[in-house]
C-alpha cells in the first residue's frame, strides 16, 4: 500500500515537478501504443502478444508508467517474462526508443518529454540486457545518446 501523500511523492518523483500527470500519462500510452499497432515492424508483434486485450493491456501500462514516473506503485506485472517471449532483440528495441520518444516529444511538455525518453532508455536497456542474459548471449548495447 501506497502511504506517501500526493505532496510527498512530489518531493521523490521529479515526473511530477515537470508536469507529469495520470492524465498526461494516459494520453502519452494511448498515442504510443496507437502509433506501434500502425508501425510495419513493431505491430505485428504487438498484435501477436495481445490478440484482442488491447484496451487491459493499455490500462496496465498506464499502471506501469505512473509507477515509473509518479511512484504510485500500481503497476503489478513481470515485464521482463512478459518480453523474453517476444524473440525480439536490440533492433526492435531501437524502433520502439524511436517511436516512444517521439511520441512523447509530440504530446508532453519538453521537460516531460525528456523524462519519459530518460526512464524509457534505461528500461529498454533493462529489458535488454534480461533478455540476452536468459538467452545466454552478451548483449552489444549502443551507448546512451546525450540529450540534445
Amino acid at each position: 500500500m501506497d502511504r506517501a501523500t500526493p505532496e510527498r511523492r512530489a518531493q521523490i518523483a521529479p515526473a511530477a515537478a515537470a508536469g507529469v500527470t495520470e492524465a498526461l500519462i494516459a494520453r502519452l500510452v494511448h498515442g504510443f501504443y496507437a502509433r506501434v499497432r500502425q508501425d510495419a515492424v513493431l505491430g505485428p508483434i504487438f498484435a501477436d502478444a495481445i490478440g484482442d486485450d488491447w484496451d487491459a493491456h493499455l490500462a496496465k501500462l498506464c499502471d506501469f508508467w505512473s509507477s515509473v514516473m509518479l511512484m504510485t506503485g500500481r503497476f503489478q506485472g513481470a515485464p521482463m517474462a512478459a518480453h523474453v517471449k517476444l524473440g525480439i532483440g536490440p533492433e526492435h528495441f531501437e524502433r520502439w526508443l524511436g517511436l516512444f520518444k517521439a511520441t512523447a516529444a509530440d504530446l508532453c511538455p519538453p521537460d516531460a518529454a525528456a523524462l519519459f525518453a530518460a526512464r524509457a532508455e534505461m528500461i529498454a536497456r533493462s529489458l535488454q540486457l534480461g533478455i540476452a542474459a536468459h538467452r545466454g548471449e552478451l548483449p552489444a548495447l549502443k551507448p546512451r545518446i546525450a540529450e540534445q
